[in-house]
């Protein structure tokens, strides 16, 4: 029935707590697990190995989407989920993934959610982040917008696309470019809040803003392969987008100020604005971790930049292919 699908890439520090949680399933229908090794240098195959219900598939490094696009290509069963090697499903993950899929033979994708147990500020606030984002998708009957790190599809469906896209060569915006295709085409994919999976959120600042890079740089890859999604898509809120233009904005009425000793209340007015911007999220925050929440609007802002970055990074890319 079901075949769940791990990339793994030196991941010995989390892939036995990954695979112990698939072995916790409630789920008791025909299911196998597959570990597909891409190039580990660590000490992962050996760990999987231990796991004689696992079948361990080994390759050169080729990238995430290369390495999960095998593990579909050799699946046995007719329904396919991945989830990451840092991911630690709940022990009704495999059952829950599955219930939309069962219920309506037109849905032909899944998408479940994260959760954590990290006590970092910077960890809480990510997962603060991801449970707006999951508010937001909460609004739509269909989605256009599977994570791998809790997904579920139809093989046949998956194939006939072509799986993921294997020109991204880091886990980054792969899942959202095939989730778009799957879309344009028509295809309907639903958001089950109840298929969850424990994951290691970024705990330091630093490792956060560039993982926010990362993501709005390949997000335009995406995006040039799919333009119609440019405007809206079911995970992105709106405000995000419209957050990006002030920290330049911010910049560039201090520099106007300094150099011209002009409209010096400008860079405060949109400062001011910009935490405007900040207070829907920063009330629902507060509701859940009052000081992550109150943290919120600074961290926001130091997002906002990371992504402009990101996007001008990823534009130039582009421009220079």
């Amino acid at each position: 029935m079901v075949s769940v699908i791990i990339p793994a890439y030196n991941a010995e520090k989390t892939i036995r707590q990954c695979l112990d949680s698939l072995m916790r399933q409630d789920y008791t229908g025909e299911h196998e697990i597959i570990v597909v090794d891409d190039g580990s240098t660590d000490s992962t195959p050996d760990i999987v190995s231990e796991f004689s219900t696992v079948r361990l598939l080994r390759q050169q490094n080729a990238g995430p989407a290369n390495a999960r696009n095998r593990g579909a290509s050799e699946a046995n069963e007719e329904i396919i989920l991945f989830t990451d090697s840092d991911c630690f499903p709940e022990s009704n993950w495999i059952t829950e993934m599955l219930k939309p899929l069962q219920k309506n033979s037109r849905v032909v994708g899944v998408k479940g959610i994260y959760k954590t147990r990290q006590q970092e500020i910077t960890a809480r606030f990510v997962q603060l982040e991801y449970e707006d984002k999951y508010r937001y998708m909460m609004k739509d009957r269909y989605i256009d917008f599977i994570d791998t790190y809790s997904a579920g599809f139809r093989k046949d469906i998956f194939l006939e696309m072509g799986g993921y896209d294997t020109e991204f060569p880091v886990a980054c915006a792969e899942d959202v470019e095939l989730s778009y295709r799957l879309s344009q085409k028509g295809h309907k994919m639903v958001f089950n809040p109840k298929a969850a999976v424990y994951h290691i959120h970024p705990d330091r600042l630093t490792a956060y803003l560039k993982k926010k890079y990362k993501f709005a740089y390949w997000r335009m890859l995406a995006l040039k392969k799919n333009p119609g999604k440019a405007v809206k898509d079911s995970h992105t809120p709106q405000m995000m987008k419209l957050q990006i233009l002030f920290p330049p904005l911010i910049i560039v009425s201090i520099l106007h100020a300094v150099l011209f000793n002009k409209f010096l209340y400008l860079p405060l007015a949109i400062a001011s604005l910009f935490g405007l911007t900040t207070v829907p999220f920063t009330l629902r925050s507060c509701r859940r971790d009052l000081t992550a929440g109150l943290l919120s609007p600074a961290l926001l802002f130091l997002r906002a930049a990371a992504q402009l970055t990101g996007v001008v990074g990823g534009m130039i890319h582009l421009a220079m292919k």
